[in-house]
């Protein structure tokens, strides 16, 4: 998106040097690394990086304000509320398709956006990564909030997911952390913070006090950092376990599950902004639905990483839904293709990435990842095959 940078990465950019990175992952991370790493961070210029900031917090505006969490009230399903819920969610992850208006500018228009931790540990490893291979200007972060370097990153990971406690005392919560496609970010958390990545088939139950097992000894779980969401449990019918998520137990959660739902496509509706293509619920049209459905995307609210999404809609699609209210129909954007890659074009998504710690008043934006994509969507199964795709990371020009 800048073009000198664009000129000067790709004229230095080989496959051999590309494969020397991605060796290089794997030999930090042996056996960890599932998913594709794209050829290139995205540049991002100045124009587009005050937009993106912009969208994102007249989001946070809404998120704060006094009506919020009665209007998302109706999204926690009633046999998946957690109890013990604190203020406000510990993270926000808020993906853009990169897109162009009217007057050729580089626009964010809104996706998506979560309750819910991403791969903070990973996306800082990668980002410094990138910088080990490829030319990146000194200037260019990937930082915010006055974050300069990765140690001091780490520090606000640390305030934020560890708090006052003894990392020991602290877990991230997964179903079979070891088998997850995101398992790469578990070993770099437990790397930077000492929190290390538990099964919850392993957590052990005594009252309302939670323990693991480390190193043969009985540990207290004192924080959870989560990253289990129900979905998943779904998939494990048959899953007997000591402790269950909706349990009332003596911990604090960071990233409480029922932000999960609050902060969700759930929003989405609420949220009215030139950043934000039209969305509603199903249920709101009354079955009076618009002519041209060939611009629109169905969704199910209560999904994850892509599942259920139907991105060609027919009438017969939204007459079937027996649920509308757990649905959304939301105008489809026209990602841009501008990244250019040593053979062409290509799509890119930005997720920024917030922390909240737990007395503030407003989430801190702390760093960003990027989605290259050439196919129909930006998920895995529709990019195979395809080069310059994948997860990547951005550098934003200095003001």
């Amino acid at each position: 998106m800048i073009t000198q940078l664009r000129q000067t990465y790709n004229a230095a950019f080989s496959e051999e040097k590309y494969n020397e990175f991605v060796a290089g992952i794997h030999t930090d991370w042996p056996n960890q690394l599932e998913f594709r790493v794209a050829e290139t961070p995205v540049f991002v210029p100045k124009s587009l990086k005050n937009k993106l900031i912009e969208a994102c917090e007249s989001f946070v505006d809404v998120i704060v304000g006094s009506e919020f969490k009665n209007q998302t009230q109706p999204a926690i399903p009633a046999d998946q509320n957690v109890p013990n819920e604190n203020n406000h969610s510990s993270f926000l992850a808020i993906d853009f398709a990169i897109c162009k208006d009217a007057q050729g500018e580089l626009v964010p228009q809104l996706i998506e956006l979560q309750g819910f931790p991403s791969v903070f540990g990973f996306q800082s490893y990668v980002t410094e990564k990138f910088r080990n291979y490829f030319p990146i200007p000194a200037d260019f972060s990937n930082y915010f909030s006055g974050v300069r370097t990765q140690a001091e990153y780490i520090a606000k990971l640390k305030e934020v997911i560890v708090g006052n406690e003894n990392p020991e005392n602290v877990i991230l919560l997964e179903i079979y952390p070891e088998q997850q496609k995101t398992r790469i970010d578990f070993a770099v958390t437990d790397a930077f913070l000492g929190v290390k990545a538990v099964c919850y088939t392993k957590i052990k139950k005594r009252g309302r006090e939670l323990f693991y097992e480390k190193d043969g000894r009985e540990i207290q779980v004192k924080r959870i950092y989560n990253r289990l969401i129900f979905d998943d449990l779904g998939n494990f019918p048959d899953l007997q376990t000591e402790f269950n998520l909706t349990d009332d137990v003596d911990v604090t959660w960071v990233g409480h599950p029922n932000w999960f739902f609050r902060i969700s496509k759930y929003t989405l509706p609420f949220l009215k902004s030139p950043y934000v293509p039209d969305t509603r619920f199903l249920s709101e049209y009354g079955g009076q639905f618009p002519a041209d459905l060939e611009n629109y995307v169905l969704k199910p609210l209560f999904s994850f990483a892509g599942s259920g999404v139907k991105i060609h809609v027919s009438l017969e699609d939204l007459s079937s839904v027996a649920d509308p209210e757990n649905w959304i129909l939301q105008r489809k954007v026209a990602y841009e293709p501008i990244i250019q890659a040593l053979d062409g074009l290509v799509k890119c998504e930005i997720r920024m990435l917030y922390v909240w710690e737990d007395n503030a008043p407003r989430p801190q934006l702390l760093t960003s990842l990027s989605r290259l994509s050439r196919g129909e969507m930006i998920g895995v199964r529709f990019n195979k095959d395809f080069t310059w795709v994948g997860g990547s990371t951005c550098f934003y020009e200095p003001d």
